[in-house]
């Protein structure tokens, strides 16, 4: 059972099975150099069979940066991952490496399933999401159930929009909580990178519900990246 590649294509978020999704982050350097190892991570998978059904899906995102690339991949269990990684993975980033050499492998994070999602609405045209924000939010040492509470404050701050601050371009947020409890990830789709940048920069005063999740003192850090959809793949049938 070969790979099959679905260019310009994003996971589906909500496919039945998904018990584990790890996320990292390539640095690349240049907007030549990340469709280049695009193109290297493609042949490399689809020149070689499906590593195991307990990988579900695995996409491939390009920065806006220039200079990143976001891979994330679903999985049954966090074990198959593991498993993936001791018996499949060296030979295809050895071969991703000699197109594209000098990747910096930045990060990897994993997590479990989606712990809640949102939708906000559905692109004008019907079309794929113009680009995926992923929003990072860091807790040190976080105690049982404060990240949980950050989400719901999320949400709590949407409802609040969506009466008084309608968000024109949103489509959908999912909100992921890391196994080694320190992080929040959103992978939130809109219509339009230039959406997004009005919402940032929308000079309208903040909801004190919004203002309680940007200033949380819990908060540690955070980062905010916008990419667009380039390749997923998944098992041929």
């Amino acid at each position: 059972m070969n790979a099959v590649a679905h260019p310009d294509a994003r996971p589906d978020l909500h496919r039945p099975g998904v018990g584990a999704v790890l996320v990292s982050t390539w640095s690349v350097g240049t907007p030549e150099r990340q469709r280049a190892a695009v193109e290297a991570v493609r042949k490399a998978w689809e020149s070689r069979a499906w590593p195991d059904l307990g990988l579900l899906s695995y996409s491939v995102l390009i920065g806006t940066d220039g200079d990143t690339l976001l891979h994330y991949s679903q999985w049954t269990e966090q074990q198959a991952y593991d498993d993936f990684v001791r018996t499949h993975r060296d030979d295809r980033n050895a071969e991703i490496d000699a197109a594209v050499p000098d990747i910096e492998r930045v990060e990897l994070r994993r997590y479990g399933a989606i712990h809640r999602s949102t939708v906000r609405g559905a692109t004008s045209t019907g079309e794929l999401p113009g680009v995926v924000v992923i929003v990072e939010a860091d807790f040190d040492g976080a105690g049982e159930g404060v990240r949980e509470d950050w989400v719901d404050g999320v949400f709590a701050a949407l409802d609040e929009d969506a009466a008084t601050r309608p968000v024109p371009g949103g489509i959908s947020g999912q909100f992921h909580l890391s196994v080694d409890g320190g992080r929040v990830l959103n992978y939130a789709e809109w219509e339009s990178e230039e959406a997004h940048e009005a919402w940032v920069t929308d000079e309208a005063p903040l909801s004190e519900a919004w203002r309680r999740v940007r200033h949380d003192p819990r908060l540690v850090g955070g980062r905010v990246r916008r990419y667009t959809p380039a390749l997923s793949l998944s098992a041929g049938v």
